[in-house]
Order: structure tokens, then C-alpha cells, then sequence
């Protein structure tokens, strides 16, 4: 009989995997289901970027594999990009290298730096990947707590007590996916200069800075920083291009070519047509975003109407493409609460637990949908609750 390897018994198969089949099977033609689970962009990129992939994928010249760190266009916007909206300053021969995505980054960033049986520092609650892609790699999970009482804040002073002697790597996501903090200057300095106390590499997860948030931020600012960071950026939320699969990693040299031996094993290059189109995605100038905001800040109204309807609480400032909020206190079951309201509307909205049990009393909703279908979201769980049928007990006795 073959197995499989031991490393996949630790991992479960993605949340939003299994369960965006499961809210796909409910549709009907007559009663569509509204999904504002997920933070996939539903608006397009600006006319420039696809104007740029439709003319560089009609060149023959172009379809060939590429190079493994990017065309220096790409390394170069990037570099004009950071220093436009961040004030740093990157070498872009040196100290960018363009991924498929951020995400691929996680994976090529765990393998370079981490052994087996090494520590990786995951915030809870957080991005999912962090701690499957460390099990994965063999390594030892801890998790630090992100602080409700702080304002989902990081207790760095609590950190600083604790043996960190083993851990390799310390992930940060500023903007914080669920929880929308913003993170200041000053806390950034603190999570730097833990690391180089403790002699651990740091990452900053940083794809929503320029989403509803007027002080964007780099880890790379922090004086100390080019000692310990290495930053992970894409396009996906900020230029509407999640399915291009475009991001980057930048931070010190020797750093960056540490994740190129892992990433120039896994594949062989990015599209040069998407390479170009990334170029002119990356001057998008700040009346494009200026417009974009505008369209996030009104769908986020709606949104905070339909979680006042469901008697939950949340942080009025909040960053990037969700709300994250705390469910009611006669909630006991959140995942079965989503569920009722997903059978009883056909609206799904994520349950706060898969991004760890810090957020197990929560749930995120994605400003991901024009804002028509958020306001028919609103009105059926408005007409749920008129009904009484909110304490459907089970998926089988739910009806629209």
C-alpha cells in the first residue's frame, strides 16, 4: 500500500477550499448565494495593466521561460514603489525578487531559513498558511497571542520574558489579517528590535497597506530592520489582481538569495507578459487608489449595517478588505451560527476560528462584493430574523 508522507497528516486540506464548494452546491439560478467570505478583488485592475498583458502576450518573443529573479523593469518598479509609498530604499538587483504571489513566498521563505524541529513564531489570530506551511517544513509551532485588550495588539513586553532561543522565524502581517490593525512606527520598532535581541528572522506580511489605511507602512523603515526583515508584498488586494498570482519579497541581499536557491527549484519564471503588466500596475498613481478606497468605504458601511443586524460588535477603524467582528453572546457554536445564517440567506460569512482559537468568538466579512449584493445580504438576513427562522438548528432543517 502506498502512504503518504507523514509531513500531510499535520495539515488540514485549506478552510475556504472545502467550504467555497459547499457554498458554490447551494446556488440556484433563481436565488444566487452572496459570498463575502473571501478577499478576492471583484474589481478590475487599471485599464494601463491590461493593456500592457494584452500587448506584450501578442509578442511571440514572449512566451519563452524568463528569468528566475524578474526582468529588471519589474525589480525596478518595485523599488520606485517602495520608495514612492514606504520611503525605503531597495537595490533592485540585490534586494527584490518577484514571486508567483506572496503566498508561494511563506512556503520558499520556510524552507530556506527553518530546520526541522526549529520554532516559527505565528500570530493568533492569523493567516492560516503561516502555521501549515511551518508544519510542513517539519518545524515547531508557537504562537503569540495578538491582544484584544491591546487593540489586537502584539504584548511584546510578555514575549520578552519568554525563551525564544529557538525560535528561526517570527511572522507579522501589518495590516492584520482578520483583525484590520494597523500597526504604528513605534510597535514595528519593538517587534525589530525583539528580533535582533533574540537573533530570529522577521517577516512582515504587508498586501493591504494602501487598503483603507492613510499611513502605509514597511517593516523595511524600521531602523535595525535590514539586520532581521525580510518584507512579502504582492498586487493581489491593493491592484485588484489576486488571480495574476504577482508579489515579491525584499529585504538584504544575502537574505533574498537564500529564498532564490529554494524558489529556482520550484519553478521556471514568471510570464514576461504579466511581468510587464506588473510595471505599469506599480505606477498606478494615488487618485486610482484614492477612488478604490472610495468604493471599500462604502462598502464597509453596508457591511457594519448587516453585523449591527446580527448583534455583533466590532473596532469602527479597521484596514484592508474585511470586518472582523465579535459575534453575539448568546453565540456559543460560531461555526454552526455561520452556518445557520449560510443555509437560512444563502449568505456566507467566515467563521473567526480558522484563523486560530484566539478569533473563535468572531467572524470576518469581506467588502469583496459590489455593494448591491451586500445590500440584498442585509435584507435577507433582515427577513431571516423577521421570520424567526434564525435558530435553524441544523443544515438539513435550513430553508430559504
Amino acid at each position: 500500500m502506498i502512504r503518504t508522507a507523514h509531513r500531510i497528516a499535520q495539515v488540514e486540506e485549506y478552510y475556504f477550499s472545502k467550504k467555497l464548494a459547499e457554498v458554490r452546491s447551494l446556488d440556484t439560478p433563481d436565488y444566487r448565494t452572496i459570498n463575502l467570505g473571501i478577499g478576492s478583488p471583484d474589481l478590475a485592475p487599471s485599464v494601463a495593466t491590461v493593456q500592457a498583458l494584452i500587448a506584450s502576450a501578442e509578442n511571440p518573443a514572449n512566451h519563452g521561460y524568463q528569468n528566475y529573479k524578474g526582468i529588471l523593469a519589474l525589480r525596478q518598479g518595485i523599488a520606485d514603489f517602495y520608495k514612492k509609498i514606504y520611503s525605503v530604499s531597495l537595490d533592485p538587483e540585490s534586494m527584490i525578487l518577484p514571486l508567483m504571489g506572496s503566498k508561494e513566498g511563506i512556503m520558499h521563505i520556510t524552507l530556506a531559513f527553518v530546520n526541522e524541529g526549529e520554532e516559527v513564531l505565528v500570530p493568533n489570530p492569523g493567516y492560516p498558511t503561516y502555521t501549515s506551511v511551518a508544519k510542513l517544513a517539519g518545524a515547531t509551532i508557537r504562537t503569540y497571542e495578538m491582544e484584544e485588550r491591546l487593540d489586537w495588539g502584539v504584548d511584546v513586553k510578555s514575549l520578552r520574558k519568554q525563551d525564544l532561543s529557538k525560535v528561526k522565524i517570527m511572522w507579522v502581517n501589518f495590516p492584520h489579517m482578520p483583525t484590520g490593525r494597523i500597526a504604528s512606527h513605534h510597535e514595528m520598532k519593538e517587534l525589530v528590535d525583539l528580533a535582533r535581541e533574540n537573533n530570529f528572522l522577521i517577516v512582515n506580511d504587508n498586501p493591504y497597506s494602501l487598503i483603507l489605511n492613510n499611513a502605509p507602512l514597511s517593516i523595511l523603515s524600521v531602523p535595525g530592520s535590514e539586520e532581521v526583515a525580510l518584507e512579502l508584498n504582492s498586487l493581489s488586494k491593493s491592484h485588484n489582481m489576486a488571480g495574476w498570482r504577482i508579489g515579491w519579497v525584499a529585504g538584504r541581499k544575502d537574505f533574498v538569495e537564500a529564498v532564490l536557491k529554494v524558489k529556482s527549484n520550484m519553478d521556471s519564471g514568471m510570464f514576461m507578459a504579466l511581468q510587464q503588466a506588473a510595471v505599469e500596475a506599480l505606477k498606478n498613481d494615488a487618485s486610482w487608489f484614492d477612488e478604490l478606497n472610495v468604493v471599500y468605504r462604502g462598502r464597509s458601511v453596508v457591511v457594519r449595517q448587516l453585523l449591527d443586524e446580527l448583534g455583533c460588535r466590532y473596532a469602527e477603524k479597521q484596514s484592508g478588505l474585511f470586518v472582523w467582528a465579535r459575534v453575539p453572546q448568546h453565540v456559543h457554536n460560531v461555526e454552526k451560527w455561520v452556518d445557520e445564517i449560510l443555509y437560512g440567506t444563502k449568505v456566507f460569512i467566515t467563521p473567526g476560528f480558522i484563523f486560530g482559537d484566539a478569533g473563535k468568538n468572531h467572524i470576518r466579512i469581506s467588502l469583496c462584493a459590489p455593494i448591491e449584493k451586500m445590500q440584498e445580504a442585509l435584507e435577507r438576513i433582515r427577513e431571516w430574523k423577521k421570520k424567526g427562522t434564525g435558530q435553524v438548528q441544523t443544515k438539513e432543517k435550513a430553508s430559504i
